[in-house]
């Protein structure tokens, strides 16, 4: 009886040659001895099967991702971390991936918000000559892979644009190995490079970009200890162009001349939802995951924010943010607290809820969660400082999810569940304020007409003014901006980026950033 469906492909070859034919092995037993297939073994211990007919780029990433041993931050089943395609949604809602996959520069999108450092390149931003020697580096050492984006045709294969990562290089044949997350349809095979590059070299039709390549590997040090920026709301194309074209031309302006003036121009046309763009980073866990300590990498994590949070207020971009929100009126005032409430229950009750989609793993629910009550209090134990513990329960219809949020704050007393008065220093409008003005380019204030003016703000906002770890988390948001100015007119990254959109729930006993 015939059955549905479909079993498989036949591997057209030539061009490509079965990575286990006689051939084929021969060719992984040169390549070994030539030294060009270090990487292959951390990605063929990660190697997957996409797991839907479109998920191809995202198979390809969260093999690559485990292969570099990147902390995903946040539980994928059981007590467990690992990367999984159903956790790369940051720049993509899953059901649209699902339906129509995804382009290259969402895919770097994903990277950097996977926590890698991304080296992106459209074969029109590149030669083959460099393509091969991009090749052969990542080949011949384990902590750098490429990921291809290609168009099947190039091979006879059946198909149309397909991501799969690199897994090793033939000198002697000048030959690449494609290790196609694809397995239900073809193997794993060895093409011509040169092919290869053809197959790159064509151009997407939905984004009428041309294809390429990325280069992923593990960032110099982790970014966005305290504050991240967020391309999850569509509405970010907006706010990343009024700070990096509206702003500089604000500041022009013959009426400033003095701080203050800045300050008013700057905030008094900044988009009301600016709030979805730029968060704060909250540490959040499942109330049974036993809330009645912290682990050490808790502490650890919890005294870096709160070294952050102290370095911002301590600044003297600070004083005049706070200086400047005292003296407007309440309307004012009101404009900028849109998105920002300052009343930490009503914040936490947002994490909290969007919490309990990450750890209950209902990214893509119809059902909404909301949360029912929130206790705020004060947790301390073994003689440790007090930390502000919020505990939420949150409810989606059928099932509650009790929810843990570990606040950065300075110390406070015990006042148990009841008002936030209590509550210490967490990260609020004035803080977020300073950090979105220290975030942008030098080049802003270039335009400011008074000269004592104009070195007063680049002495406030220079990095070589700032201590080290508010230094690191200015400069990881400038990259984050950076990447998504080049987003919104559709370049790609290229060369130095690293780290750039770290993703939207980096933790997960764990990290959530709401």
């Amino acid at each position: 009886m015939a059955m549905a469906g479909l079993y498989r492909r036949v591997l057209p070859c030539p061009p490509a040659i079965d990575f286990a034919s006689s051939e084929g092995k021969q060719l992984f037993f040169e390549a070994i001895q030539g030294g060009t297939m270090e990487g292959f073994y951390r990605l063929i211990s990660f190697f997957q099967t996409q797991s839907e007919p479109a998920y191809c780029g995202l198979a390809s990433l969260s093999m690559v991702l485990n292969a570099l041993a990147i902390d995903p931050g946040r539980k994928w089943k059981g007590p467990w971390r690992w990367f999984d395609e159903s956790m790369l949604d940051c720049c993509e809602p899953l059901e649209k991936v699902k339906e129509k996959g995804i382009s290259f520069g969402k895919l770097v999108c994903l990277a950097h918000c996977g926590g890698a450092k991304v080296e992106a390149f459209r074969t029109n931003q590149s030669t083959i000559n460099d393509f091969r020697k991009h090749v052969i580096r990542c080949a011949a050492s384990d902590d750098c892979h490429v990921i291809s984006s290609y168009h099947r045709a190039a091979f006879e294969q059946t198909g149309t644009g397909h991501f799969s990562p690199i897994g090793g290089y033939h000198a002697g044949k000048d030959m690449a190995l494609i290790l196609d997350v694809a397995r239900f349809k073809y193997p794993p095979h060895w093409v011509p490079l040169t092919l290869l590059w053809e197959a790159m070299d064509s151009v997407d039709e939905a984004t009428g970009q041309c294809r390429g390549f990325m280069l992923i590997s593990r960032p110099h040090r982790e970014p966005g200890l305290l504050y991240t920026l967020s391309c999850k709301h569509e509405s970010w194309v907006g706010i990343a162009k009024y700070l990096m074209d509206d702003v500089p031309k604000l500041v022009k302006s013959e009426d400033i001349k003095d701080i203050e003036k800045i300050l008013f121009a700057i905030f008094m046309s900044l988009p009301s939802n600016f709030g979805v763009f730029i968060k704060w980073v909250a540490e959040v866990r499942r109330s049974e995951d036993g809330n009645k300590s912290l682990s050490q990498e808790e502490k650890g994590r919890l005294a870096v924010k709160e070294g952050v949070l102290k370095q911002v207020q301590e600044s003297g971009l600070f004083k005049h943010v706070v200086a400047f929100l005292s003296s407007v009126n309440l309307c004012c005032r009101n404009m900028l607290a849109v998105g920002h409430q300052s009343d930490l229950p009503d914040i936490a009750a947002s994490v909290c809820c969007q919490g309990a989609e990450i750890l209950t793993r209902k990214l893509s629910s119809s059902e909404g969660f909301y949360c029912r009550e929130t206790c705020v209090k004060s947790l301390k134990t073994n003689g440790d400082k007090p930390v502000t513990l919020v505990s939420g329960t949150v409810v989606d219809g059928r099932s509650e999810q009790g929810v843990d949020v570990l606040v950065p704050s300075s110390q406070i007393g015990d006042c148990g569940c009841g008002p936030s008065n209590c509550i210490g220093m967490y990260p609020a409008r004035n803080d977020i304020l300073t950090v979105l003005i220290l975030a942008l380019p030098t080049d802003t204030w270039n335009g400011i007409k008074d000269e004592k003016l104009s070195q007063y703000i680049h002495s406030l906002v220079s990095t070589k003014n700032l201590p080290t770890l508010l230094q690191e988390e200015v400069l990881h948001l400038r990259r984050q901006l950076r990447l998504l100015k080049r987003c919104q007119e559709n370049k790609v990254i290229l060369g130095e980026a690293n780290g750039g959109l770290k993703c939207l729930y980096q933790g997960a006993k764990g990290v959530f950033r709401n």
